[in-house]
């Protein structure tokens, strides 16, 4: 069974948002795909009640576990969605998008 260990790159860990769009990218996988904090059982990341209590933390280290084809792809795309920052301030992305759009 192909599994990664990644870690939760979100500074405030792995809570609504960016559990959200993990659960969601999991739903459109076409293997079933776990995710645990290490030392922890198991959970569906299809379920967004199971991923948000995992309670897992900036940084730590959750292990993604999939069977069955397209799993290592599938674990793939999750990994890099958990690793990803989701929790830029806004001023900090309206600012980008501020800067590249003036012409002056």
């Amino acid at each position: 069974m192909p599994q990664r260990t990644v870690a939760v790159g979100s500074r405030s860990g792995l809570h609504a948002r960016p559990a959200s769009l993990l659960v969601q990218a999991a739903a459109r996988q076409p293997v079933t795909v776990t995710i645990a904090r290490q030392g922890h059982a198991p959970v569906d990341a299809r379920s967004l009640l199971s991923v948000l209590a995992l309670g897992a933390g900036p940084g730590e280290p959750v292990v993604l576990a999939a069977e069955g084809d397209g799993a290592d792809a599938a674990i793939a795309e999750l990994a890099a969605l958990v690793a990803e920052e989701h929790d830029r301030p806004a001023d900090e992305t309206a600012g980008a998008a501020g800067a590249a759009g003036s012409g002056e």
